[in-house]
């Protein structure tokens, strides 16, 4: 919205017209009017440039790093880390059935708590990974 801007001057015009022709008493009335026509007029144009710029952000993060590049790695709240934690999770807890059965017909207890003990440590390197690379790849999102 510019200082020439026709469609306001328009508006500015009008209102400045009718408070001639009903007089000062509904001069209160005409300029909130007024104001508030101006505002949704602001509140349009910042929801432009906001919708401009998040557009202009996600483009340019889409160059940076490409989604499935190593190049930029993402936070941990991303969801495709979200993803890849829960299917991991629950990949785990699918094949910990038949695994143990293996185990314990095997080597009884001490098969199960070593078959466990792989599952969990499966899980912890994973996420180890997840976190130290987001740590190692200078992400500004975590400088704070």
């Amino acid at each position: 919205m510019s200082v020439s801007d026709p469609e306001l001057k328009k508006e500015l015009n009008a209102t400045l017209q009718t408070r001639k022709d009903l007089g000062p008493e509904y001069e209160a009335e005409l300029i909130d009017s007024f104001l508030e026509k101006v505002d949704q007029r602001l509140d349009s144009q910042v929801e432009r440039r906001v919708r401009r710029e998040l557009a202009e952000q996600r483009m340019a993060g889409a160059r940076v790093a490409p989604a499935g590049s190593r190049g930029g790695r993402r936070s941990p709240a991303d969801p495709e880390n979200r993803n890849r934690r829960f299917g991991l999770a629950g990949i785990s807890m699918v094949l910990a059935v038949p695994l143990s059965a293996i185990g314990v017909v095997n080597a009884h207890l001490p098969g199960l708590l070593i078959t466990w003990a792989g599952i969990v440590g499966v899980n912890v390197a994973h996420s180890l990974s997840v976190s130290r690379g987001n740590s190692r790849s200078g992400n500004d999102e975590w400088d704070g």
